[in-house]
């Protein structure tokens, strides 16, 4: 557990090492990089959502003096910006630039000048000439028979496929028999989801910065999660050695999945620096930025089936995801959708047919959870719908079957599969439910209606709901998803340490967690461990920050190579020492504000780290230090509950939340406040989604937002949950993979929330939804349609 464990820095708080930058504005994010004879960049994007290119006129932007690219002047090397699958498995349909486009905003040409102004006109001075084709804005309207083709051919690996009726791929899944399942049942709960787009909505958009060297290669400063993953596709796309590529680690103003793939405007970019002979900058519009990414939109059709005693049989799902105008790893979209629904709760009979769709809208790519708040949502809705079925408290039924200590659960997919190894999930449950109240909770289904009647305005409900997510993508085999960290650690001549990794940061604290896991493996204090700065050229690989793996996998990295130079240090200092290693150990002194090595069996054998690093340095010895790779072979859940209570306006259809109460099981808390934090954004977030926020588009494949903030809704403060109502709590539980028994928790937090936001408004007005957002107009319309039929 947990408790047993003390540690120096680990479950303290200390001041954020980037926070004086961050807040008073001297952080440098890729947007802030200015470099001598910098040119700025621009993307002359389509106003239409699926047409052909028929020519292009650059010679007005020409001859204000602009640097001009089009199709023509782009390698046609065909790609996927997102490459966590191997490539074999992995399909490909992308350019850097569009002679065909298949949505809105798309770039089909790019400009360079000296000053924005000048980028901005430029732009608009090219003239594109289009031929209209037909917009199909949903799933079902691209699957019908004789639907234009968004696409003919793209490539699987190296190999050309047929798509046929716009359908990407498809997975399906069979364990058991569901058929039987449905025989042996004694109570069936089914729903069919509909679950919207949704923007990103992060704080920064997209920007790159890049300078072309004397050597031919470039120098890269990218809002991205993955440095490497940037660098191995500009080597690709551009024919350029990887040795003469710098992909640098720049902060993120957030990304919330949305820069896990390589941006459009890094390769836009690279391309006009290249032509140019000249750094270039370039970064979207708000707008653009709309019209680039989004959650994957999907509907849900599940069936679920149990014995009367609330054990479940089985489970039937089909799901279909509209994945937009590019393949940004669908084929794994639609294996961990499954994988989220068999390892929430114990299914030995699973029907799954998963089916990902073209349209002419934007990308779908990660936001966090991959499919996992979808897939909960329907999950969690029917649950709650099972229990009031059987007339068993929601909390037993979720008790009695959800996977646990010493279970195999499928993680993301059916090819990761791990052990539950720790499992807080009783500890959540229980103690959620004493915080939120929920023996207040009762029959209360209905009372909305009764209310209405009597003239009361406000229905409260409380509702709960769990969920989880996984620690990285590491499994006990290789598979379709790449998964290893790397990184360097080496200790200073004055007793200081530095880190060196290409592991990303969103915003959350992941580096601060790795200084936090490295010193307190090499007993040096939190202010003495550098996080350094990095790039390509300097790091071993890291896969990408998601799966909430930073702490965990990236974590694990840097504490595998603190181990080596701790091993290293011990064997050094046992020979000034005249010890055996073995004999050996190190502490912190708290008042040198060092790390020493000693011999606990003999008082006078000790000597610091800075006396240790210092001999070595003075007897031209050797630097100690020590670089590891890290692939986890397992990816323990890292579970989440959420209670709320609610506050129905039946006369607006307004929501409110009363009290929340949030539980992570995140193992060992490597950085309580910023767990704290990352709880109180998941609440946030999963409210946005539940209540407020989708994208939409016109039949011309418009969103009907235009990407403008005014139109684009977000939760605004006014419908941000109040901090002052949310309580948060950590189960006492210890990983025994993970770092110090540290495993995630950022994606997780979020998932369970609107489900738990679904099952509090059935609570207080006793109407479940089955779409999202569960706005104020469907639930006046849901209010309305219960009491006309009384």
């Amino acid at each position: 557990m947990a408790s047993q464990h003390t540690y120096e820095l680990l479950a303290h708080d200390f001041p954020r090492k980037d926070g004086i930058a961050r807040v008073t504005g001297r952080e440098i994010y890729s947007v802030d990089v200015s470099l001598p004879r910098m040119l700025h960049g621009r993307v002359v994007a389509s106003p239409y959502a699926h047409a052909i290119v028929k020519s292009i006129d650059t010679s007005a932007a020409e001859a204000m003096g602009a640097v001009v690219l089009t199709f023509a002047d782009v390698p046609k090397v065909c790609y996927n910006e997102r490459i966590i699958t191997i490539p074999t498995a992995l399909h490909k349909d992308h350019y850097v630039l569009a002679d065909k486009v298949r949505r809105m905003g798309e770039a089909v040409a790019a400009v360079a000048a000296e000053t924005e102004e000048l980028a901005e006109a430029a732009a608009r001075a090219v003239k594109v000439e289009y031929e209209m084709l037909p917009a199909l804005t949903t799933a079902e309207d691209a699957m019908r028979p004789g639907a234009p083709r968004i696409y003919d051919k793209v490539l699987l690996g190296d190999n050309e496929v047929e798509i046929k009726s716009n359908v990407a791929c498809t997975r399906n899944v069979d364990e058991g028999d569901f058929e039987r399942a449905l025989k042996e049942a004694d109570v069936t709960v089914e729903g069919f989801f509909t679950l919207p787009k949704v923007y990103h909505a992060q704080m920064e958009t997209k920007s790159c910065v890049c300078r072309p060297e004397p050597n031919g290669g470039l120098t890269v400063w990218p809002t991205t999660q993955s440095i490497h993953n940037v660098r191995i596709l500009l080597g690709q796309i551009f024919g350029i050695p990887l040795s003469k590529i710098d992909v640098r680690r720049v902060p993120i103003g957030g990304t919330f999945g949305s820069s896990i793939q390589m941006n459009p405007p890094i390769p836009i970019c690279a391309a006009l620096a290249l032509k140019s002979g000249r750094p270039v900058k370039l970064t979207l519009t708000r707008e653009e930025d709309a019209h680039d990414h989004s959650r994957y939109g999907c509907t849900i059709d599940l069936k679920l089936a149990a014995k009367k005693d609330g054990t479940l049989l089985g489970a039937d799902m089909k799901l279909v995801a509209d994945i937009g105008a590019h393949n940004i790893q669908a084929y794994s979209f639609l294996g961990v959708s499954i994988g989220w629904l068999v390892s929430l709760y114990k299914l030995p009979n699973v029907r799954y047919r998963g089916t990902a769709v073209y349209t002419n809208k934007s990308p779908s790519c990660a936001m966090q959870g991959f499919g996992n708040p979808q897939v909960t949502f329907a999950a969690e809705q029917l649950i709650d719908a099972l229990a009031e079925k059987l007339g068993m408290d929601p909390i037993e039924l979720r008790l009695k079957n959800y996977v646990g200590l010493g279970e195999t659960f499928w993680g993301q997919g059916p090819q990761v599969k791990s052990i539950v190894r720790s499992d807080g999930v009783p500890e959540l449950l229980e103690e959620g439910a004493r915080r939120i109240g929920w023996e207040r909770r009762g029959q209360r289904s209905g009372a909305a209606g009764q209310n209405r009647a009597n003239g009361e305005r406000f229905c409260r409900g409380i509702g709960m709901a769990r969920g989880f997510h996984t620690s990285s993508a590491g499994a006990p085999q290789p598979g379709d998803v790449i998964d290893f960290s790397g990184a360097m650690v080496k200790l200073n001549v004055d007793g200081s340490v530095d880190v060196v990794t290409a592991l990303m940061d969103h915003g959350g604290g992941t580096l601060e967690a790795v200084a936090k896991l490295v010193g307190e493996a090499l007993c040096v204090p939190f202010d003495k461990v550098n996080v350094a700065d990095a790039g390509t050229t300097t790091t071993v690989y890291d896969c990408v920050t998601h799966a909430t793996r930073g702490v965990y996998a990236g974590g694990g990295a840097a504490v595998k190579a603190a181990a080596t130079v701790k091993k290293e240090i011990l064997e050094t200092a046992a020979k000034y020492l005249n010890s055996y290693p073995d004999a050996l150990a190190l502490k912190l002194d708290e008042k040198t504000q060092q790390g020493v090595v000693y011999s606990p069996a003999i008082a006078d054998r000790s000597m610091s780290l800075k006396e240790l690093a210092t001999r070595c340095w003075m007897e031209s010895w050797k630097t100690i230090a020590a670089v590891e790779s890290y692939r986890p072979t397992n990816c323990p859940p890292a579970y989440v509950a959420v209670f709320l209570e609610v506050e129905v306006d039946t006369w607006t259809g307004q929501v409110r939340t009363v009290n929340a109460a949030m539980g992570s099981d995140c193992g060992t808390v490597v950085n309580p406040a910023m767990a704290r934090g990352q709880l109180e954004g998941g609440l946030s977030k999963g409210a946005g989604y539940a209540l407020v926020e989708g994208c939409f588009w016109d039949e011309d494949g418009q969103l009907t937002s235009r990407g403008l903030w005014l139109d684009a809704k977000t939760p605004a403060i006014s419908e941000t949950p109040p901090i002052d109502n949310l309580q948060t709590y950590f189960a006492d539980t210890y990983e025994p993979t993970g770092p110090f028994g540290a495993k995630g928790i950022g994606e997780a937090a979020m998932n369970p929330v609107a489900a738990a936001y679904g099952n509090a408004i059935a609570n207080a007005i006793g109407v479940r939804f089955y779409e999202l957002p569960m706005t104020p107009e469907k639930i006046l319309a849901a209010l309305a349609k219960k009491e006309a039929s009384r």
